[in-house]
């Protein structure tokens, strides 16, 4: 038969595991029910040692007066030992009087309360050597200090079961004895005394602790065969952690202290009281009882068995939960007599089940509900819009640029920033709201009504605007941002699984837009989406098939028309889908995180080919932000312009204004690396976007880029247009840069452009993108294009 460990284990106190602070009362022991027992085991030797400690101090007392009946000294000593009979007598009483029982249980100020006894006899004793020893002669001295040794003794041995009231007595006396010896020069009795007094304290503190270690063996005895015998008759297999028992009419009877103190009440008064008002606690006057209190009330009305019930309790105020176990008991009449069981505190037990799940409903991370419970959510939503004839939302929320977090600044400032952003978005949710983390950086919302669809956009767009404020993270400030994708059901999904889907394809709409924004599904996204998902496959395998190539447009002096470099411009031949837009691929390339082999690709083509080309011939090739944020850009361009020989100054790389929207990300330190190899670097789309002067002082631009939006506008006289060219003229000349204007399609945009002070010109009237063969014949050939390369 398995036996539970409270059976096989060994005594829980031991030789090994009695503290002195424990053993004097001065600190509770590591088990309070087995400490309680064993104090109530030493005042009830010091109750039965009363009479025994009276007669000692008597006799003792007795033997000084006779010692000093013949001295002047005597009347003194006769009124000392009254005195000391008295205070004996006090003590004694005092002891008597303790209700203290073997069995029972006491506090540790009750072992203080009778220390107070020691030090009353010690100081009283005291008085010996310090007064009568004094003028004595040599004969009375021995007497006396023998009766004093006998004393000590004595109470060392006999006394030792109340060890700190004996301390006190030792320590006060020796110290008495030996300072008096001392102050008449006797050093090295005083020396023997003090030794003399610490053995005597030694043999009391030895002597207590094998009396604790004794009853301790006891009661774990007594334990183990109560426990057995219950367990064998009734409840074998059942681990118990104490014992309970009530009469017929549901009162506890025989309450243990390991009961009554699981209850938090006394285990003398317990007994009588009601079993189901101590379960109770504070519920008894209100009646708002537990389920599980209900539960054993019936099983104890219908005197049935019952196993591994749980209830919960409340113990001084804080909630407990128990398992009980218990069946009726029966006399030798077979006349019902109450209930017999066993019980055990599973509040730790049940807090780990909560907590597994909890972890299996909630993120660890952020603390919002995961996935799961989000999608049950989601399911509890359709189906109540379906009951109602309502609707519901679903949110799908991307950060954008976390990526770049994690990548520059760790994992852990990442995880920070996810903590800050659950904040954020728990304070915009409302009754009707859900929110929670799915993973990564994608985040969701749940609204249970829908009704009202200008409620869910308005919620939409906080959202982003709420997740788009800076954050302070590690002395560190961060720009992240928010795309979301809403679907409502069940016109956009008739199940928690089509939704979810739906809101994912208006979610990447949303991020194919430009992020920031949200989008609403649309059932054309399905169509799009899946033709996505094609695409990006093909993409992922076009470098290895070699579908990938590059052509160069020129670009020339705006004012002679002399070519003096090449823009590379990516183009991808699908065997598939025939020639693909780079505005398609493109930004799919970002997001399916294969940007960065295509464009070192790029640019180890770009730099091989331009060293065919005369030396003062440049090649410009684009770098995306991704790239920029990747600590070894630098060695892949050393090592691009390393195997092809090309000079860093021929090199020019182009980078747009979001690059320096995130300064933080790493992406400038990156390029200030690679300006330190001598590589250009030209701005693109100047104006378009973030267009703050600060990066342009900071960093070390060759070329601005005029967007062809602003060359347009001002061919056709919009002033702003014509205002901004000339401010960026204006600027880069201030700053030693160039500009180039883009997208000049016209003679007429060209004399324009040359008006308004640009010093380089890029577009279809000098030249359109051209193959790699023609662009080589080109730069070799000649160093003037004329217009009509445009026609060609």
């Amino acid at each position: 038969m398995h036996l539970p460990p409270t059976l096989t284990r060994p005594p829980r106190v031991g030789v090994t595991s009695v503290g002195l602070a424990a053993l004097l009362g001065l600190k509770e022991g590591s088990d309070p029910a087995e400490w309680g027992r064993i104090r109530a085991t030493q005042l009830h030797a010091g109750r039965d040692l009363a009479l025994f400690l009276l007669a000692a101090n008597l006799i003792g007392g007795s033997a000084v007066a006779l010692l000093l009946s013949h001295r002047p000294l005597w009347a003194q000593a006769l009124a000392w030992t009254a005195a000391t009979g008295v205070i004996a007598t006090i003590v004694t009483v005092r002891r008597l009087a303790s209700h203290h029982r073997n069995d029972g249980y006491a506090q540790p100020q009750d072992l203080r309360g009778a220390a107070w006894g020691g030090v009353a006899l010690g100081l009283a004793w005291a008085v010996v050597p310090l007064y009568f020893c004094r003028d004595s002669a040599a004969g009375t001295i021995a007497g006396l200090g023998l009766v004093l040794v006998v004393l000590m003794s004595a109470a060392a041995v006999a006394m030792a079961p109340l060890a700190l009231a004996t301390l006190a007595f030792l320590v006060i006396l020796g110290a008495a004895t030996a300072g008096s010896l001392a102050l008449h020069a006797s050093y090295a009795a005083a020396g023997g005394i003090a030794l003399f007094t610490s053995i005597m304290a030694m043999v009391c503190v030895g002597r207590a602790r094998a009396l604790v270690t004794i009853r301790a063996s006891q009661m774990a005895l007594e334990e183990r065969e109560e426990t057995v015998s219950l367990l064998l008759r009734e409840f074998e297999d059942k681990d118990a952690d104490w014992l309970w028992e009530t009469d017929g009419a549901r009162r506890v009877i025989k309450a243990s202290p390991r009961f009554a103190i699981a209850c938090g009440l006394d285990p003398v008064s317990i007994n009588g009281m009601p079993f189901l008002q101590v379960l109770a606690g504070p519920t008894w006057e209100s009646g708002h009882f537990a389920q599980g209190l209900r539960t054993l009330a019936d099983k104890m009305k219908g005197r049935e068995s019952f196993r591994d019930l749980r209830l919960p309790v409340f113990i001084d105020g804080e909630e407990r939960w128990w398992e009980l176990s218990a069946g009726p008991r029966y006399d030798e009449r077979g006349s019902y007599v109450g209930f017999k069981g066993v019980g055990s505190d599973v509040t730790e037990q049940r807090a780990s089940a909560d907590k597994i799940n909890r972890m299996a409903r909630f993120d660890t991370l952020t603390g919002l509900p995961n996935r799961l419970q989000i999608n049950e959510a989601l399911v509890r939503a359709m189906a109540e819009a379906e009951k109602w004839g309502k609707r519901c939302a679903f949110m799908m929320i991307d950060l954008d640029r976390f990526k770049a977090v994690n990548d520059t600044l760790g994992h852990p400032v990442g995880d920070r920033l996810l903590g800050r952003v659950s904040e954020r978005l728990q304070q915009l949710m409302g009754a009707n709201e859900l929110c929670g983390r799915l993973g990564g950086d994608e985040f969701a919302v749940v609204v249970r009504d829908a009704t009202d669809t200008t409620a869910v956009e308005k919620l939409a767009s906080e959202i982003i605007a709420a997740l788009s404020k800076p954050y302070e993270v590690d002395q560190h400030t961060l720009y992240i941002g928010a795309s979301v994708g809403l679907a409502t059901g069940p016109r956009d999904g008739r199940t928690a699984e089509m939704l979810i889907r739906s809101a994912d394809l208006a979610l990447y709409r949303a991020k194919d837009a430009g992020r920031g924004i949200f989008q609403s599904y649309e059932p054309a996204l399905h169509v799009q989406a899946e033709e996505r998902r094609v695409l990006e496959i093909e993409l992922r395998g076009a470098l290895e098939k070699g579908e990938m190539h590059l052509h160069y447009q020129p670009v020339v002096d705006a004012e002679h028309g002399r070519l003096t470099g090449f823009e590379a411009l990516l183009r991808w031949q699908s065997a598939k889908f025939g020639n693909v837009s780079p505005a398609k691929f493109v930004p799919l390339a970002e997001e399916a995180r294969l940007i960065e082999p295509i464009g070192e690709w790029v640019l180890r083509t770009a730099c091989a080919e331009a060293a065919r080309w005369p030396e003062t011939i440049r090649i410009a090739v684009n770098v995306s932000a991704d790239q920029l944020q990747n600590p070894q850009f630098v060695s892949t361009v050393t090592s691009a312009l390393a195997n092809s020989g090309l000079h860093a100054e021929r090199l020019e790389l182009e980078v747009t204004e979001s690059v320096f929207m995130h300064e933080e990300l790493g992406a400038t330190k990156v390029l200030d690396r690679v300006l330190d190899l001598g590589v250009k670097l030209s701005l693109d789309d100047f104006g378009t976007g973030y267009s703050s002067l600060g990066y342009l002082s900071r960093t070390r631009f060759s070329t601005i880029k005029i967007d062809r939006s602003f060359v347009k506008g001002a061919s056709k006289g919009v002033r702003e247009a014509l205002a901004i060219i000339r401010a960026v003229v204006a600027l880069a000349k201030s700053l030693g840069m160039a500009t180039t204007a883009e997208g000049v399609e016209t003679e007429a945009e060209h004399r324009l452009v040359q008006e308004l002070g640009c010093s380089k010109v890029q577009g279809f009237y000098f030249g359109r993108p051209l193959p790699v063969a023609e662009a080589r014949t080109l730069a070799n050939r000649q160093y003037t294009v004329p217009p009509q390369q445009a026609a060609a």
